[in-house]
């Protein structure tokens, strides 16, 4: 399913239709509410899931999953009810409490707060019984596999390969597609197995992704689909952005413009898209990756994925369902990861040379120039760059940052751009003095806590 939210109570029908009412967006295909004896439960989905919801609600569950790594779930049984996330965090879960103490749970924050302003985040790789949080999964590095470089590139070819059309199942499938090693892999891999492949590209004019996602399309024989972003779009479509992502973390928002953008473009083609999220932490993409210890690399890899469910992942999650559609992410399959944590750190980082494994597995399937492109952020390979941080700079002064810097909750916000967002984020969901259950990228004084 797409979205789940429900109480840990019968006859909340009410209260659980105004909860499905604010994650509407997560499910053109319809509703379904389940009622036991113990539970109120609902869930939102996609065209693509409607048999699937008639089988969840004979089982008294509510599900957003996608049988390819991607799961929260809510499962009633007698009276208890249980919550489960996903090892990686791919399915957001939040839960909270009524006045009176009762459990209820949500796919997003604002579905929670009509009911309670105290929220938690289940957390990745657990469980929430109704009394504590406990972890089933927890990430931590593996003895690496010794073979030979060609053996190690040619068996992660095939379990990626596998996993993409795991997650391309009967219906039409779309790519986003930066133009990045990623993006580009994913729409590889994919195009052998459908009819037709569409691909999609954003950025601003003369963005480098424009150029290298139009070459990659039409290597690979894709229908491309390109979407112009001018910066008053921008400016536009930014309380959006905040109010989906739940979130005014700067690199987070900035990152997510042009993402929801070409998610925007997508949904009017496609109910399902593949992206390439989750390869630059598996594979050592970053430049800063460089400048560590190699020592270090394998538990500073192991940190980053820990981290996906609150950057990366939350803005594939929240750009997609802001649409209505779903995104799979074939490089977290859990066979997947477990594969690429036992391929070797010194075969990710080579010679200076990032995802160098992964590149060695893609040998053939990309044109040489995106097969050696280098990373790019998200936001500067689409053209962004510092537009957003220049026009805060212009409508933030140094006194409104000093004013208005630590928030109600003793958080600091680090620059005016992310001010700018926070006032934005107010005025979609009021001061909110909790906000625990919200992730801040890795280099903020919160994230380093």
């Amino acid at each position: 399913m797409s979205g789940i939210a429900g109480i840990a109570r019968a006859g909340a029908r009410a209260d659980v239709e105004t909860m499905l009412s604010r994650i509407k967006h997560r499910g053109a295909g319809g509703a379904e509410i389940i009622e036991t004896d113990a539970a109120t439960l609902g869930l939102v989905f996609s065209s693509l899931e409607t048999s699937a919801a008639e089988g969840l609600r004979q089982r008294a569950i509510a599900r957003d999953g996608d049988g390819n790594g991607r799961l929260a779930e809510a499962r009633s049984a007698g009276n208890r009810m249980t919550l489960t996330r996903d090892a990686l965090g791919v399915a957001p879960l939040y839960f909270g409490r009524l006045a009176d103490g009762t459990l209820c749970f949500a796919s997003e924050v604002k579905a929670l707060l009509p009911l309670t302003r105290c929220i938690q985040e289940l957390p990745p790789g657990s469980f929430y019984d109704g009394m504590q949080v406990q972890t089933y999964f927890q990430l931590a590095q593996q003895s690496p596999i010794q073979t030979s470089p060609s053996r190690l590139a040619q068996e992660l070819r095939h379990q990626l390969a596998v996993a993409v059309q795991h997650s391309i199942g009967h219906g039409e499938i779309g790519s986003w597609l930066s133009g990045g090693l990623d993006s580009s892999a994913m729409a590889a891999l994919a195009r052998p197995h459908v009819d037709r492949l569409h691909t999609f590209a954003a950025g601003v004019a003369g963005a480098p992704d424009l150029t290298y996602a139009a070459e990659v399309a039409a290597f690979i024989g894709a229908d491309h689909h390109e979407v112009i972003v001018t910066f008053a779009q921008m400016l536009t479509v930014l309380p959006k952005v905040i109010y989906h992502l739940e979130s005014f973390d700067a690199l987070l928002v900035r990152s997510s413009i042009t993402n929801y953008l070409v998610a925007q473009a997508a949904a009017d083609f496609v109910p399902t898209v593949l992206s390439g999220e989750g390869g630059d932490e598996l594979f050592a993409g970053y430049a800063y990756l460089k400048e560590l210890d190699s020592a270090m690399l394998p538990a500073e890899l192991i940190d980053i994925i820990g981290r996906l469910h609150n950057t990366a992942l939350q803005r594939v999650d929240r750009c997609a369902s802001a649409h209505g559609t779903i995104a799979h992410v074939p490089f977290l399959n859990p066979e997947v990861v477990a594969y690429a944590l036992q391929i070797p750190a010194e075969f990710k980082l080579r010679d200076g040379v990032e995802k160098w494994i992964l590149r060695r597995a893609l040998d053939g399937a990309l044109p040489e120039s995106v097969l050696n492109r280098t990373k790019s952020k998200f936001w500067e390979g689409a053209g962004v760059g510092d537009l957003l941080s220049d026009y805060a700079n212009q409508q933030i002064s140094d006194a409104d940052l000093r004013a208005e810097r630590v928030l109600p909750n003793g958080w600091s916000l680090n620059t005016k751009e992310e001010l700018l967002y926070y006032r934005l984020f107010r005025e979609q969901f009021d001061e909110l003095t909790d906000l625990e259950w919200m992730g801040r990228t890795k280099g903020s004084p919160v994230a380093d806590k």
